[in-house]
């Protein structure tokens, strides 16, 4: 620990606060404008005459498939979570700034699988590091207000599209997104060093029971942590369709530009409260039940369309996914990190793999399903059953594992 650090850890309260500022910071840059932006600049992009739909769909599975080998590369690097995320933050920045200095669909399908590498790298790390810190300090209960940076990045570029998006040309709003990210990465590259990884404390030997959010749990071994990904792989396979299809669902039911423009930022406002929220007022709750509880609210968000089809089950379908995906995120990350038994980039960084590989298939299955329907309406309503499904038995298993019967 070097000179810096000790002050600073040396009072556990502002070492807390500086820690969650750095994680705010550091996923609202890798996630809410490296990974997310591509969501509002899309319809602006589209405007400009630069990509269309199809284009716009393969800029997305290149993202898919750059997060999916970001994480599956991330669970096998020996490298410390700080380096992870400093490497992830800088990248992020200079391939965002990137995506506007060129007009080539190849290089734009190239930066995006680069930037979906990025944002896994920095969700793996801050995570390891953040929730590591946390735990370290007694304070696991701020995990709410770290995980809210994916949720302040979504609204923050949402915004600034809504704002800005009628007067510049998308170019330059990839420029801008990418200059506000310089800005905030500063908080956690300078925070990161002062405060390198925790030594994790021993765990006592008469904690055995499943504990509660704000206990923590004892280590176990990262074999244990094998049910856990699966969950976590379905969470992505159940997330995705909705995400993707639920704002085309709108554009059907309602033809008005603003209400599309304020959906992000709304979308990430969600995002943020949801798990802060969760944080404060289920501080006493098991981790597990709560991951259980909100996979069950996600798969009634996405069966909804699928069994109504109206602006008011839209909008209740958008609340329910937008106000439990970071929740999901926030409690499966804390119950991967505290079962890791010190290897927590390692297994953070499969449980990351098992949401990419789930938000792959999502898309694969509804175009599968589409082959044997009479049209494509009828095979989304079958693959968000079917993601509904997913959601719900791991839900089982989730209960199941919290008494003890995996």
């Amino acid at each position: 620990m070097n000179s810096t650090t000790i002050p600073l850890a040396a009072r556990p309260g502002r070492a807390a606060a500086a820690v969650c500022v750095a994680a705010v910071a550091a996923l609202a840059v890798a996630m809410g404008i490296g990974r997310f932006a591509f969501t509002p600049l899309f319809p602006l992009m589209v405007r400009d005459g630069l990509i269309d739909s199809h284009a716009g769909a393969m800029l997305a599975a290149a993202n898919y498939l750059g997060y999916l080998a970001g994480a599956l590369a991330s669970s096998r690097m020996r490298v410390k979570p700080t380096l992870l995320l400093a490497l992830g933050l800088l990248g992020t920045v200079l391939i965002t700034a990137a995506v506007g200095w060129t007009a080539s669909l190849f290089w734009w399908a190239a930066l995006r699988f680069l930037a979906g590498v990025m944002s896994a790298w920095v969700l793996v790390a801050t995570s390891a590091w953040g929730l590591g810190w946390l735990a370290a300090l007694g304070r696991p209960d701020l995990a709410g207000i770290q995980f809210s940076g994916v949720g302040i990045g979504i609204a923050a570029a949402g915004l600034f599209c809504l704002l800005l998006g009628s007067t510049l040309p998308s170019p330059q709003m990839w420029i801008g997104l990418a200059a506000l990210g310089a800005l905030a990465i500063v908080p956690p590259l300078v925070l990161s060093r002062s405060l390198p990884m925790p030594v994790p404390a021993p765990a006592p030997a008469s904690a055995s029971a499943s504990p509660a959010p704000a206990a923590g749990l004892p280590s176990a071994a990262p074999q244990a942590t094998f049910g856990l990904v699966v969950c976590y792989t379905l969470f992505g396979f159940g997330y995705i369709l909705p995400a993707t299809y639920l704002p085309a669902l709108a554009r059907q039911l309602v033809d008005d530009p603003g209400v599309f423009g304020l959906a992000w930022p709304v979308f990430g406002a969600a995002a943020a409260l949801s798990t802060i929220i969760v944080s404060w007022r289920l501080a006493a709750a098991n981790r597990l039940a709560v991951w259980a509880t909100a996979h069950v609210l996600m798969a009634i968000g996405v069966l909804l369309p699928a069994v109504w089809t109206s602006l008011a089950s839209v909008t209740l379908a958008a609340l329910l996914v937008g106000g439990t995906f970071m929740v999901i995120t926030m409690t499966g990350m804390q119950e991967a990190r505290a079962r890791a038994e010190g290897q927590a980039t390692r297994v953070l960084g499969r449980m990351t793999a098992g949401f990419a590989l789930g938000q792959l298939a999502g898309p694969l299955a509804s175009a599968g399903i589409a082959r044997f329907t009479a049209n494509e309406a009828q095979a989304l309503h079958l693959a968000l059953a079917l993601s509904a499904l997913g959601l719900l038995a791991s839900a089982i298993h989730l209960y199941r594992y919290r008494k003890g019967k995996p």
